[in-house]
């Protein structure tokens, strides 16, 4: 997605937005999956695969978590939070940083596997 700033000029976002296919794809193919929700959302249902950093604690150590080579699809329940949680690990510097639009209930819904 991108933004107008100005007349003809467009900001990128650092971080790309993908569905729920998609995101499954990445995640059996080896890329890291992030869940930032808060312990109660993890704890109601999750994807077996996903690793739960809150995203308070993600933001207060980012480089903790990811790093610059690092391909990482991050989650939360609808993509709002974890479009936070991508911003930031692209801001220290993570190329291939992906929000799951839609979130786990998208997940969910898609019937993909959930403990």
């Amino acid at each position: 997605m991108s933004f107008k700033l100005y007349k003809d000029e467009e900001l990128q976002e650092p971080f790309e937005r993908i569905d729920a296919e998609r995101a499954r794809t990445m995640v059996d193919e080896g890329a890291q999956l992030i869940d930032v929700r808060e312990p109660d959302e993890w704890e109601d249902f999750h994807a077996p695969q996903a690793k739960h950093v809150p995203l308070q604690t993600f933001l207060n150590n980012p480089g903790q978590y990811v790093a610059p080579g690092d391909s990482v699809v991050f989650v939360c329940a609808r993509g709002h939070r974890s479009a936070v949680a991508a911003e930031m690990a692209s801001a220290v510097g993570l190329e291939r940083a992906y929000n799951l639009e839609g979130g786990m209930n998208d997940w969910r819904e898609r019937g993909y596997p959930v403990e």
